[in-house]
C-alpha cells in the first residue's frame, strides 16, 4: 500500500482545526484594539492641558486630547454616513438596471 504524495513542487496544506481562522482573525482583533486603547489612553493622559472653545452657542474649556477625541469621532461618523447613503443609492441603482 503506498501513501499519496503531493504533486512535485507542492506541499501538503497543513489542516487547522475548523473555526480557527476565526479565533485568529479575533485574537488580532481583540489585541490591535488593545493597543489602540493604550494608544489613546497615553495621549489622552499627556495632553491634559486646557484648550478654549465656541461653537453655536456653546463655550467653555476641554482637555486638549477631549477636544481632539470628540473631533475625530464627529469627523468618523460624518464618513460612516455619508458613506452609508453612497452604499445605499449604489444598491437601489444596480436594483434598478437588473429588473
Amino acid at each position: 500500500m503506498s501513501v499519496p504524495h503531493p504533486a512535485p513542487g507542492r506541499t501538503a496544506a497543513p489542516r487547522s482545526a475548523p473555526g480557527s481562522n476565526r479565533l485568529i482573525a479575533s485574537w488580532a482583533m481583540v489585541s490591535t484594539g488593545a493597543v489602540v486603547l493604550v494608544a489613546i489612553i497615553v495621549f489622552a493622559l499627556q495632553n491634559t492641558g486646557g484648550v478654549g472653545f465656541s461653537f453655536l452657542w456653546m463655550h467653555g474649556t476641554l482637555p486638549l486630547s477631549m477636544a481632539l477625541l470628540v473631533a475625530g469621532f464627529g469627523g468618523a461618523v460624518l464618513a460612516l454616513l455619508v458613506g452609508t447613503t453612497r452604499v445605499a443609492d449604489l444598491r437601489r441603482l444596480t436594483r434598478g438596471r437588473r429588473g
